[in-house]
């Protein structure tokens, strides 16, 4: 088995780094292969939704992120790590998860994920915030440990300083270490991960109404004033 660890720090190896070290020498310590990928020293620019992937040959513009669709392709796992920038994740880490979600989603499909992030003093909880969007539009068992996956520091030698982070990042080894080995023994006894239908795909503004859209008087006389009020907007005064 093999787990993928995305490092998106400009910094190869400073902080962030650390803390999947730390996460990756637990890994390693159950028989479990590891490998992080640096998404952080060079700019890596964000999805401009132009669809080109869904022709199944990654993202159009290539580079690293397409790079990651084809290691994730036979990882079994993932950790996502990011240092803190103004209160959330990296900007190349923001547009490399963008285009990998995009372009790759259905290669980190039911696979567990576990995140993480850096930073000196506070923006650790948005960021983690931000970084659990993409785990849980997947289908991705999210592994956890203690406390919130974060390490202080403002540089590598006082991240190991931070007792308590350092913990929490080798509790994320050791559980996904775990996880992975009962989703092998399920495999194993012939249980696979659920085949879940497409979900309905809705939203709750619409410029445009089929026809019959209205379930009740009230509901069609509100979209008609809405749409009056659209057309008011429009026209010239």
């Amino acid at each position: 088995m093999k787990v993928l660890l995305i490092n998106g720090s400009p910094h190869e190896k400073g902080c962030t780094y650390t803390a999947l070290t730390l996460i990756a020498g637990e890994l390693n310590s159950a028989g479990i292969e590891t490998e992080i990928l640096n998404v952080g020293t060079k700019p890596v620019g964000g999805c401009i939704g132009c669809g080109g992937c869904a022709a199944g040959k990654g993202c159009v513009f290539g580079g690293v992120v397409n790079e990651a669709i084809e290691k994730a392709k036979t990882a079994d796992a993932f950790v996502f790590g990011t240092p803190v920038h103004y209160a959330s994740a990296s900007g190349n880490m923001t547009s490399f998860m963008d285009r990998l979600a995009y372009a790759g989603g259905k290669y980190l499909a039911y696979k567990p994920a576990a995140i993480c992030c850096s930073a000196r003093r506070a923006g650790t909880t948005t960021t983690l915030d931000q970084l659990v969007k993409y785990p849980e539009f997947f289908h991705m068992p999210l592994v956890s440990g203690s406390y919130w996956p974060m390490v202080h520091g403002s540089n590598p030698e006082q991240v190991l300083q931070d007792a308590e982070g350092c913990a929490v990042m080798q509790e994320l080894g050791r559980n996904m270490a775990w996880l992975l080995r009962c989703i092998e023994a399920g495999r194993a006894a012939g249980i696979e991960h659920p085949e879940n239908p497409r979900r309905p795909m809705t939203n709750f503004i619409s410029q445009s109404k089929p026809d019959g859209f209205a379930s009740s008087p009230t509901e069609g006389s509100l979209w008609r004033r809405g749409k009056a009020l659209r057309n008011a907007k429009a026209s010239p005064r």
